[in-house]
């Protein structure tokens, strides 16, 4: 009766309990993130668990190559493949996890939508991967991808810039190290890397490709930059002591709770304010555009963009805000962008018009 319950080998553990163990393995990589990963990209702490996510992955991929090679001849390793797959498993589910986490602050979903979903169906479908971690094109494609989703941000918080320049030499540099990782299993398995190089050269060509496409499109978050908060007002006033008053209009307990107003009741000729705070990392400095545009007749267009520099570092976010008089009724939107067009985010609102000042109240921040 025991041996009904206890397997007699890791192979066969693996077996019986992989529909158990592949989703522990990701809740565990889950919950890593969110007891070590911060809400920063430039921490010490973030990087170094990605980092360590990305260590993991390469070694993994290098152990389950060689023992599928015959490389490792000794017994008590070859039996530990199946637990090298998990473990692979597992870091592939953190980065997920945590990109799909930092990406999804930054984003706004009305451009950035496409990634975010890849992101969060990566993470959703990693339990699924378990049967493809052995077969050497997807661990390469998912690596290169990682690796790529990885050093968009972290090039950024290194050298304090961002743009075009900075996402193509992450893209170099993505290049660069799939491209010697790929040198050095050619010397440990020769026989699995020929066998295999058409289709990995294809798979990165095509993964850099969708990047750049993606990019370019605008549809890539522009991390490290983020959105901390943002709103439309009645009034803003920048105190001396670096706080904001912001007189805005009382709403229902749900709209309070969800810091969401798409209504601005305007009697005729106010000025309508948004507030916004932007985080970027420690002494990263960049231009932000505030791009007001009115809805007419179906189309967007723009009736005024408006720049500011931002310095990084604060934790609350740069604080800014911008302010437009003879505002119509209908429906307008205020772009956050940066100085090359991608969009932070967006705060999006109708006026209405009425007769009298509407009940309103004033926080601080």
């Amino acid at each position: 009766m025991a041996r009904k319950y206890f397997p007699k080998s890791v192979e066969e553990l693996v077996i019986w309990y992989q529909h158990y163990i592949s989703p522990l393995s990701l809740v565990a990589g889950f919950l890593s993130d969110n007891l070590f990963l911060t809400k920063r990209v430039d921490l010490l702490r973030t990087n170094l668990l990605l980092l360590f996510y990305l260590l993991v992955c390469a070694f993994g991929i290098v152990a389950i190559n060689m023992i599928a090679a015959g490389r490792v001849k000794h017994l008590r390793i070859v039996k530990m493949a199946p637990i090298i797959s998990i473990f692979v498993q597992f870091a592939f589910g953190g980065l997920f996890s945590g990109y799909l986490s930092l990406y999804s602050r930054s984003a706004s979903l009305a451009t950035s939508w496409i990634f975010v979903i890849v992101l969060a169906a990566l993470l959703l479908g990693n339990e699924r991967f378990m049967r493809f971690y052995s077969h050497f094109p997807f661990q390469i494609s998912l690596y290169f991808g990682s690796l790529f989703s990885f050093l968009i941000f972290y090039l950024s918080v290194v050298f304090h810039t961002i743009g075009p320049q900075m996402f193509l030499v992450s893209g170099g540099v993505s290049l660069a190290i799939i491209t010697i990782f790929l040198m050095g299993l050619y010397r440990l398995v020769p026989e699995i890397v020929k066998k295999n190089r058409t289709r990995v050269a294809r798979s990165i060509v095509i993964i850099y490709l969708a990047f750049n496409a993606l990019y370019f499109g605008n549809l890539i978050p522009p991390l490290p930059l983020a959105i901390k908060d943002a709103g439309v007002y009645h009034g803003v006033i920048h105190e001396s002591d670096g706080t904001y008053q912001l007189t805005g209009e009382v709403l229902p307990w749900y709209q309070d709770y969800l810091n969401y107003n798409d209504t601005f009741h305007q009697v005729p000729g106010d000025p309508v304010y948004v507030y916004t705070a932007i985080f970027a990392p420690n002494d990263l400095s960049t231009t932000i555009e505030y791009q007001w545009q009115e809805n007419s007749q179906g189309k967007w267009v723009t009736t005024d963009t408006l720049s500011f520099p931002i310095l990084g570092g604060r934790e609350a976010g740069y604080e800014g805000y911008t302010v437009k008089s003879n505002v119509t009724a209908g429906d307008w939107r205020v772009n956050v962008i940066t100085s090359y067009g991608q969009l932070i985010g967006r705060v999006t609102f109708s006026v209405v018009e009425i007769p009298s000042e509407p009940q309103l109240v004033v926080t601080s921040k």
